[in-house]
Formats: C-alpha cells, sequence, structure tokens
C-alpha cells in the first residue's frame, strides 16, 4: 500500500506486472479530484488515452464529457481511472492476470480518494470491482452497497457508440447519480 499519491505514481511508473507494457505509450493513471466524493471506474485506454496519457479523451470520453455537461457534472470534481493503466491491444477486454495485475494501485487510488460514489463504467468494471458472477445488463442502473461506498453500475460509454439506444439508460443512471449526491451534498 502506498500511503501519498506521489508513492503510487512513482511505483506504477515503470510498471511491467504484465504483457500490456509492451505496448503502451504512456500508463493512463487517472484524473481528476484526488478526494473527490464520486469516481469513475473503466475498463482500460484507448488508443487517444494511450497517446495522451489521460482516461477517457478519445470519442467515449467526448460522449461521456457531454452527459457531464448536460446534468451538471464537473469532470473536475470527480475522479476518473481504468481497471489496467495500459492499453490492451485493437482495444480488446482486458485478460484476467491483466486486471489482477493492475488491481493493486485501483485499490490504491480508491483509498486514497475515498469517494463515496464509485460508478462502474461497464461489464468489465463491474466484475472486477464486485464480483465475476455480476451482470451488467442486470444490474445496471440499481445501487449497490458494499462496504461505506455505494456502486452504481452502468454502461461504458463505448458501449453507446455501438447501441445509441443505450444512451437514455446511460443518462438516466448518471442522474441517479447527481441526485444522490446532490440529496447527500457531495460536490458534482
Amino acid at each position: 500500500m502506498y500511503n501519498t499519491w506521489e508513492e503510487l505514481e512513482k511505483a506504477i511508473n515503470n510498471c511491467q506486472k504484465c504483457k500490456l507494457c509492451n505496448g503502451r505509450t504512456n500508463i493512463v493513471f487517472g484524473v481528476g479530484n484526488k478526494s473527490a466524493d464520486i469516481m469513475f471506474i473503466g475498463e482500460g485506454p484507448g488508443a487517444d488515452e494511450d497517446r495522451l496519457g489521460e482516461p477517457f479523451v478519445g470519442k467515449a470520453g467526448q460522449l461521456m464529457n457531454k452527459a457531464f455537461f448536460g446534468l451538471g457534472i464537473k469532470r473536475e470534481n470527480v475522479y476518473i481511472a481504468n481497471i489496467v493503466k495500459c492499453r490492451p491491444p485493437q482495444n480488446r477486454v482486458p485478460e484476467k492476470d491483466e486486471a489482477f495485475a493492475c488491481m493493486d494501485y485501483l485499490r490504491n487510488q480508491v483509498i486514497l480518494v475515498k469517494p463515496k460514489i464509485i460508478v462502474l463504467l461497464g461489464s468489465t468494471a463491474l466484475k472486477n470491482i464486485l464480483s465475476e458472477d455480476r451482470s451488467i445488463t442486470r444490474e445496471r442502473g440499481n445501487w449497490i452497497k458494499s462496504g461505506d461506498i455505494l456502486y452504481m453500475p452502468t454502461w461504458h460509454p463505448a458501449a453507446l457508440l455501438r447501441d445509441e439506444t443505450k444512451k437514455i439508460q446511460f443518462w438516466k443512471d448518471l442522474k441517479l447519480v447527481k441526485d444522490k449526491a446532490q440529496k447527500e451534498s457531495l460536490k458534482t
């Protein structure tokens, strides 16, 4: 466990725990308010994220930003991270060993941020954070409490690019997060 952001970032800087390190341009650590009340966790970096070293800056991230804007969520007030910190080839789903290799980094990010709400973006985030037997189609839009954290599973923004009918559900799920945050006087 790392006690500071500096220690954690230094530890991950030259990570070679899995084969994803071989193809990366940049480690995509995380971005946003490091003491946010709301944290978003996605799957892994895509090409734009790998190039720029920041999560959710490609087409899926732009779509997420539009939803944030429409709902009055400020990107700089939340923290955004991924299950894996390096881009899987051809944006494939991270393999179990790759997700496992990054999990301590992500757990440490959660410990340092101390979010009250975590939005799980897609099946990979849901399965790796809560449990393998969970289904995004079944759990999406439903609050799940574990420990001191409330989880909201929803579609990954990339899924919305493939199936526009999911946009309304995604919007409704983020609205639930925004409403809960307002009710609890959390910063969005």
